[in-house]
């Protein structure tokens, strides 16, 4: 039996790069910022925001999802046309909260309505409570990551589950 991608598929993971805030500098004054996120073997950047370290992004990468156990990486990095870019700090998301949300097969909720709050600690790169919530009959959240390896830096991110027909499913 040959096995396809969908069958090993749990669906799709859309994940907006919202803004940078207070980014480290890298160039005379400023940085020339871009995101690099990465799924298990999967990787997507950003476009890069020129002389900007509070960058605004607003876009949309998406994933596919096979394994929810890997977290979702994040590096960010000073775009150089001379030199090996920068790198601006990372940080790591753990997704399992996410996913145990969506699998509680929750609809018809309020709009705004908090599922699940997930508190910064040692073992995540939160800067500050992340939140499951509905919105628009979709279950999103929001995340504000603070970089690691870095002197500062946040990156705010928003998580949105897309199902695929046909794949496995959560």
């Amino acid at each position: 039996m040959v096995m396809s991608l969908m069958d090993n598929l749990l669906g799709i993971l859309r994940v907006r790069v919202k803004r940078g805030v207070n980014l480290a500098v890298r160039d005379v004054s400023s940085s020339d910022p871009y995101v690099v996120l990465k799924l298990g073997r999967q990787k997507l950047k950003t476009r890069v925001v020129k002389k900007n370290v509070n960058p605004q992004w607003e876009e949309d990468l998406t994933f596919t999802v096979t394994d929810p156990n890997l977290p979702l990486n994040l590096v960010v990095y000073d775009h150089d046309f001379f030199s090996k870019d920068d790198k601006m700090g990372d940080a790591e998301v753990d997704l399992k909260p996410y996913i145990e949300a969506l699998r509680m097969e929750l609809s018809g909720l309020p709009d705004g309505t908090i599922i699940t709050t997930i508190h910064p600690s040692r073992s995540n790169c939160l800067a500050e409570e992340s939140y499951v919530r509905c919105c628009n009959d979709r279950i999103v959240q929001s995340v504000c990551l603070r970089l690691r390896n870095v002197e500062r830096g946040e990156v705010e991110i928003e998580l949105q589950w897309i199902d695929l027909p046909g794949s496995k499913g959560l």
